[in-house]
């Protein structure tokens, strides 16, 4: 593993445990170049995914993208940050699961909303303004009527 630091690619391993309950090993690395310490994440990945954009482009599906956008909507959220790495690896092994490769951004998009529903309302108001492109504060209210149930009529 090349040492972010300084490029050394002889790194040693410190220290090595599991993490995001079991489907991932952190490894503490220290880089006898230059005194360097950093963490580094492995994971078990089932095939190589691609993103197909709405208009039509095409590139290589990248989880730090993913969990970058789902941290920023859950951003001072009171929700566990281990439960938002399950979360995150849930979609993943999902997406992994559906039997192609080519996966439309339109379904990585609904699976996460579908996922950041069951979790925090807050999280996923915020993912679907970014996600649905809201212009305008009505949007919102649209939106956020959707969520909630009806009124109960008075006979």
């Amino acid at each position: 593993m090349r040492c972010p630091f300084c490029g050394n690619v002889d790194t040693q391993v410190k220290d090595s445990r599991p993490a995001e309950d079991h489907v991932a090993i952190r490894r503490r690395r220290f880089c006898p170049g230059c005194g360097g310490r950093f963490t580094t994440y492995e994971r078990v990945q089932l095939r190589d995914l691609v993103v197909i954009k709405s208009s039509g482009k095409r590139e290589d599906f990248d989880r730090s993208k993913l969990e970058r956008s789902i941290r920023i909507a859950m951003q001072k959220r009171p929700v566990d940050p281990d439960r938002i790495d399950q979360m995150i690896s849930g979609i993943v092994r999902r997406l992994e699961s559906l039997g192609d490769t080519d996966i439309p951004s339109k379904v990585i998009g609904e699976i996460v909303m579908e996922s950041l529903a069951r979790i925090d309302t807050v999280g996923y108001v915020r993912f679907a303004s970014v996600y649905k492109n809201f212009q305008a504060a009505g949007d919102f209210d649209k939106f956020v009527a959707e969520l909630r149930p009806p009124p109960l009529r008075e006979e």
